[in-house]
């Protein structure tokens, strides 16, 4: 991934972020408030057209707007995930507006699905909102899913950015195995090693490899691990097959809940909520987070804004809650590297506490991340030979 565009632009954002945390604050780089407009009155808006705050007659506009729609639908947005929890309540008590969570624990196949199933009636399951792993960006756009809008603060966005505003980079992260130390003492530090029998029926997936961004880039990670490349995720698939056969993986999802209790002692994450999960166990169970010696995985998500959303407006305002200061800040609370955190760096608007939360600039350095193309066909792959190859329903 390093050889590609996005590594290239993930690497330098995050390396680029840590390193500018020592220098001073400069002059603040987002818009401080509402910008000037001949744009029609509020009521007079179709929101579900509108490309920028500005084109819909400002914030204080699309504020009132969304505040008479009343509520937010989002979609697969657990609360341990990214700080999703304060995140949705510190928007709700903002603007009093009702947050409405389907489905938290949904994969990203699952979120398109969402809006799939529910374009014509707009009901009470169709997602206003989605957070999904880069293959899906595209995929949702050039399907018709997704809505254009650019946010305030769209220039200062670190990452992968739809130029029309279709999608953009949220936050960043690494893959890590997160074992539970009450189950498992002899600690595994690379893929090779969970192939053990010391470890059957203690290997767990955070999701299904078919439909969860998170499982599939799992997989993907094994294929580098074991000879694979960024074009070939077979031998991913062997090693997760190998594991089957040995009876070393479980058929189970691993959450919060099967970690702490044992369940699925050994999983793979995504680097901030293994982090999240150790500090609300505080010890109990003890964890332990294990980058991999043989190759560090970076990913990343994107938010988007569906085409059919139900509430158009509070969809544009919660995308603007997202990506201002205070929205960055709270994911930054659960570990998540965001995607302008370059920008409010060089102002000073980091608190230092939370800095300390930021990966090592080493090992964002050393982070391997494919392309949109590449991870549209490795996923695409998995989806398509996981049930033939490996053969086990993960649920």
């Amino acid at each position: 991934m390093k050889a590609t565009r996005v590594a290239g632009l993930f690497a330098m954002f995050l390396i680029a972020a840590l390193a500018l945390a020592a220098c001073g604050g400069q002059a603040p780089a987002q818009p401080a408030g509402p910008a000037a407009t001949t744009a029609p009155a509020a009521s007079a808006v179709d929101w579900s057209t509108v490309r920028s705050a500005a084109d819909g007659g400002g914030m204080e506009a699309l504020i009132a707007a969304a505040k008479a729609e009343g509520e937010l639908n989002v979609i697969a947005l657990p609360d341990d995930w990214c700080n999703y929890g304060t995140m949705i309540r510190t928007f709700s008590e903002k603007y009093g507006i009702k947050v409405n969570s389907i489905n938290p624990e949904a994969g990203s196949a699952d979120e398109l699905q969402a809006i799939r199933d529910n374009r014509e009636n707009r009901g009470p399951q169709a997602p206003d909102v989605i957070d999904v792993g880069p293959a899906f960006g595209p995929l949702a756009r050039d399907e018709g899913l997704l809505a254009p809008y650019k946010v305030m603060t769209w220039d200062t966005i670190a990452g992968v950015k739809d130029p029309d505003g279709y999608y953009y980079t949220d936050y960043n992260g690494v893959m890590v195995f997160e074992i539970n130390r009450d189950v498992v003492s002899d600690i595994p530090q690379d893929w090779p090693d969970l192939l053990d029998p010391k470890y059957k029926g203690q290997v767990a997936l955070a999701g299904d490899p078919r439909s969860s961004n998170q499982a599939a880039q799992s997989v993907y990670a094994a294929a580098l691990a074991n000879g694979g490349s960024l074009d070939n995720v077979e031998p991913g698939l062997e090693f997760f097959k190998e594991l089957n056969a040995r009876g070393n993986l479980l058929p189970l999802i691993a959450n919060t809940g099967s970690i702490a209790k044992g369940e699925t002692p050994i999983t793979f994450q995504w680097n901030y909520l293994a982090l999240a999960n150790d500090k609300a166990f505080n010890g109990n169970p003890p964890l332990e987070i294990v980058y991999p010696s043989s190759v560090n995985w970076g990913g990343f998500y994107l938010q988007a804004i569906s085409a059919f959303a139900p509430h158009p407006a509070a969809a544009r305002l919660w995308q603007e809650f997202l990506y201002s200061d205070e929205g960055h800040l709270i994911w930054m609370e659960g570990f998540c590297t965001p995607a302008r955190l370059d920008d409010m760096l060089k102002r000073g608007v980091v608190p230092e506490e939370l800095k300390t939360k930021l990966p090592d600039p080493a090992i964002i350095n050393s982070a391997v991340v494919p392309n949109a193309d590449q991870l549209s066909a490795a996923r695409e792959l998995i989806k398509e030979r996981w049930d033939s190859v490996v053969g086990l329903d993960i649920k």
